[in-house]
């Protein structure tokens, strides 16, 4: 299949569609368009297989009649949650069921020993859920940012620090699966062993007969005991028939690992691991691969929690990542080699104790650079970014045109040092220049990449070639071909050669019981086909944009982004819009129109452009600048010329457009309501914002008298404060909180004259108005020039996004030589550094306050000080579990109403649970979105500042 094949609207096709909508409650969630196809045809994998239908189901009974209706229809049907997978699992050419959105349920129980938990649920969103009792969940992958629970159970995941002891299948205490049949089975009921011999009597007595099989064979068991002594995701758990004598139990944990290929799990129960609150980490560097790996038992028989490799190619571009640990950013690679070591402790005095032994061990190791032990947030942070980026950032690097391959191998740890080396020798002989060499050494544990185009028949012979090497290697070492990231399509073909033939065998009926019909997602961890691993590899990406090019669809961006319930995700943008180029080149015109007629409203139009996305890329993109690019392409001349005018006369429209929202909050709703919903329909719904109730009438002017002392400061009120007034209940507004506060600290303040005309750029720049920006920038940089003494005194703004717009309109500025450049603080940092402390305390505090952080605050930083700040205000301060982006996003929560509601629904609930004294942003249209979504009036939280100190 080219990346441009679609299927053609075939009665086959509607005929599909038609049943799979009679197995779900609406239409809508079975999705056939070209675009919804492309979108979700692409995972992590180097693989790439176009599915029939996209299907969303809502429960777990939706999933049954789903398995039951494709395998009447005899088309192959896949489980998708992440998409985070690397090694095939979860692309398909038949129905792909996408059980992310709605299977996201996290219960805590025993107190945080034991926790219920659905498929949909990223791992960093369960150990946030948990970290307030102490406990986390066992598995601890590099991806814990994007990867679900259904993934982690499918691929047995493990991680950096939980080994084989803390892995899904050791941490499982119950689940319940729907097996192909339909029939739900919960191994955690009572009777589970009563129901499953009652409904699936074949699968019970079945699973006693392969057990029976497996410990009467001494070979057998001998082989599985030392295969399950490592990491090991090769194949189906066999350990399962030595670990556990009820057949419940048995399917339970043969699930896990299984790739999507037995059952969906619609929820399990987890044993937690505590949550170690002290830790120490440092960067050990060595001068070769070979003196690390030395060090490496001492490293590992001194209770390190990790000990991470890092070859010397990853070291280089680790040089490249925007936050770069010292140690790295000062080294001059050349065959370098590093262990990312860190210590764990339940108290100071252990950790010291762990820290002190860990000195004297690295004081005598053979280091190319010098290391320190540390527990600062910062500094650990930094090290962690450089590792779980590690396999996006050295993909990013690729060159253009070439695919990213992904391999994960284990070996005893012994053999880990020989096992490298001999890796590097297979790199040089098939010409694989640049391969990395990078993973989990305290367990045997590493992954390696190849970049190629994978596409031509020399290039899949060399490929091949490498692969028969590379199994001989690992499997002459007693090692596994797969340690932690499953089998998927890519090792499927050597099962056998690992295991032999008996316990292959054993797995043919593992499969044959559970799923006889072979619809569930075939080709995956068992294939016949010796060549399998050649087939389907994903085409090298056209270029479509210097800022997402270097994209490798990991897929890290997806939880962070406010559309992603509700359209396409970051890594889905992208992807489709390559797809569009492809389908160009590939002279498929009609297809290429056809997702773009798609792509305006679901990649365009509903894109908020905060940016969120590059604060979770590990190759720092932002999607965002992407579709701005986008809309300026898409930008008519009349258009153009409109922004260009508003830029000009800025203090008219931020005016007129304040008297509008005064005028018609005196009107009621159903009088305004019909002929703003006619102006939309006629001009078009991302053109004409629609009113809501919860926008209140216009501001105040932002001008001010000149100071009558000397200014300590440039205050550059946002101009969305002028056009939303204040929340209704006669607030201030936070212009005039803010000088109520500086006022009361002796700072004194300077209002640019001709403010009312000024602006960030920020409506410019997200709607892609290049020539109105520029204009804007102009005018912007020459008064704060001259109001700042040429950057002598800072610049001060009040709403967050606007804050980050001005520094990206300095960014814009080339400063003459030996001219200062211009400094901007947001207000909310300002006032904890130098209005709190100079206030003191001793005000009366609101009981509780639920507090929105925004991208923008995010983006920059913000976090702690707003905090800080909403701790002066309030003795408790709660952030939802389920904050994110309100997606209001200027106007775009306006114009798309329905983003905001669907970015913001599960923030919303969290929300009303905490019931509030007060609630609190530090941007006026988040307030706005999160007025809407949620019946509260927020405020800025420099409002209830001053409120509180106002004494």
């Amino acid at each position: 299949m080219t990346r441009s094949t679609a299927p053609d609207a075939t009665s086959e096709t509607t005929d599909l569609a038609a049943v799979l909508r009679a197995a779900v409650a609406t239409d809508g969630q079975v999705k056939t368009r070209a675009l919804d196809l492309h979108a979700n045809a692409h995972d992590a994998s180097h693989f790439l297989l176009l599915p029939r239908a996209v299907v969303v189901p809502t429960d777990a009974a939706e999933v049954g009649r789903l398995l039951r209706a494709s395998a009447a229809q005899g088309v192959p049907l896949t489980l998708r949650s992440g998409g985070t997978s690397l090694s095939g699992q979860a692309v398909t050419d038949g129905v792909l069921v996408d059980v992310r959105h709605h299977f996201r349920g996290i219960e805590v129980l025993d107190g945080g020993a034991r926790v219920r938990v659905q498929p949909g649920v990223t791992v960093r969103a369960l150990n946030a859920r948990l970290a307030r009792y102490g406990r986390k969940f066992g598995p601890d992958p590099a991806s814990e940012a994007a990867c679900t629970i259904g993934g982690v159970v499918a691929n047995n995941s493990s991680g950096m620090a939980c080994g084989t002891t803390d892995n899904a299948y050791r941490t499982l205490e119950s689940l319940t699966a729907v097996l192909p049949s339909g029939t739900v089975v919960d191994t955690g009921a009572a009777d589970a062993d009563a129901r499953l011999r009652a409904l699936e009597p074949e699968i019970f007595d079945g699973l006693l007969a392969l057990r029976q099989r497996v410990v009467s064979n001494p070979d057998s068991v001998r082989t599985i005991e030392a295969q399950f002594a490592m990491k090991n995701t090769m194949g189906y758990g066999l350990n399962s028939l030595l670990d556990f004598d009820s057949p419940a139990q048995m399917l339970a944990h043969l699930i896990v690992g299984s790739e999507g290929t037995l059952g969906f799990v619609a929820e399990a129960v987890f044993r937690t691991v505590p949550e170690l609150p002290h830790a120490t980490s440092a960067l050990l560097v060595f001068d070769n691969l070979l003196q690390a790996n030395e060090a490496l038992p001492a490293l590992v028989d001194s209770g390190a929690a990790t000990v991470e490799l890092m070859d010397s190619l990853s070291l280089k571009v680790g040089q490249g990542l925007s936050r770069v640990p010292d140690v790295v950013r000062s080294l001059a690679v050349a065959d370098h080699a590093a262990f990312l070591v860190e210590y764990q402790a339940d108290s100071v005095d252990a950790l010291a104790e762990l820290e002190d032994r860990a000195g004297k061990l690295v004081g005598g190791l053979r280091l190319g650079a010098p290391a320190a032990f540390s527990s600062d947030s910062g500094t650990r942070a930094e090290l962690w970014h450089l590792r779980k980026g590690l396999y996006t950032s050295v993909a990013g690097a690729r060159p253009q045109g070439t695919t990213a391959l992904l391999e994960d191998v284990v070996v005893p740890v012994p053999a880990l040092g020989r096992t490298c080396t001999e890796l590097s020798v297979l790199f040089g002989r098939y010409g694989y220049e640049n391969s990395v060499i990078f993973g989990h050494a305290k367990d045997g544990n590493i992954h390696f990449m190849l970049t190629d185009r994978f596409a031509s028949t020399a290039e899949l012979d060399r490929y091949s070639a490498f692969t028969e090497g590379m199994v001989d290697l690992v499997l002459g070492e007693g090692g596994s071909l797969k340690a932690e990231h499953g089998t998927g399509r890519v090792m499927a073909p050597f099962v056998r050669r690992q295991y032999g033939d008996e316990l292959y065998e054993l797995m043919r009926r593992i499969k044959a019981l559970l799923d006889p019909g072979g619809m569930l997602n075939p080709g995956v961890l068992l294939d016949e086909d010796p060549t399998a691993h050649l087939r389907h590899i994903k085409p090298a990406p056209p270029a479509v944009d210097a800022e997402v090019d270097r994209c490798v669809s990991c897929g890290y961006c997806e939880p962070v982004c406010p559309s992603k319930d509700l359209t396409l995700t970051p890594r889905q943008r992208i992807v489709t819009l390559r797809d569009m180029a492809q389908a160009r080149l590939d002279g498929h015109t009609e297809l290429a129109e056809r997702l773009r007629g798609e792509y305006d409203y679901d990649g365009i139009q509903t894109c908020a452009v905060d940016g969120m996305c590059q604060t979770a890329c590990p190759v720092d993109i932002n999607t965002g600048s992407l579709v701005k690019h986008l809309r300026e392409d898409d930008g008519g001349s009349v258009e153009n010329a409109v922004w260009s005018a508003a830029a000009r006369n800025w203090g008219g429209v931020t005016r007129g457009a304040g008297l509008a929202l005064s005028v018609v909050a005196k009107v009621p709703a159903a009088v305004v309501l019909p002929a703003n919903k006619l102006a939309r329909a006629v001009l078009g719904e991302d053109t004409v914002p629609l009113y809501s109730a919860e926008l209140p009438g216009g501001g105040a002017k932002r001008r001010r008298p000149a100071p009558a002392g000397t200014p300590s400061a440039v205050y550059f009120p946002a101009c969305v404060n002028a056009m939303f007034g204040p929340a209704a209940d006669a607030s201030e507004g936070v212009q005039l909180s803010f000088e109520q506060l500086c006022a009361r600290a002796g700072i004194e303040l300077l209002v640019p004259a001709g403010i009312d005309g000024l602006c960030c750029g920020t409506p410019w720049s997200s709607k892609g108005m290049a020539a109105g920006l520029a204009g804007m920038h102009e005018r912007t940089l020459a008064v704060l020039r001259t109001a700042t003494r040429d950057g002598e005194l800072d610049i001060i703004c009040d709403a967050s996004s606007c804050t980050e717009g001005l520094l990206h309109t300095i960014e814009a500025e080339v400063p003459a030589p030996g001219q200062r450049p211009l400094r901007v603080v947001d207000a909310v940092a300002f006032t904890a550094e130098r209005i709190l402390p100079v206030l003191g305390g001793g005000w009366q505090r609101i009981d509780s306050l639920a507090l929105h952080p925004t991208c923008s605050s995010t983006r920059m930083g913000l976090n702690p000080a707003l905090e800080a700040v909403a701790g002066a205000v309030a003795a408790q301060v709660q952030i939802p579990d389920n904050w994110g982006c309100c997606g209001y996003a200027g106007d775009r929560g306006m114009l798309h109403p329905e983003l905001t509601a669907s970015a913001t629904a599960a923030q919303a609930a969290d929300v009303a649970r905490m019931d509030a004294t007060a609630h609190a942003s530090c941007n006026r249209t988040c307030e706005l979105g999160m007025t809407r979504a949620t019946g509260a009036p927020y405020k800025h939280v420099l409002e209830l500042l001053a409120e509180a100190t106002a004494g």
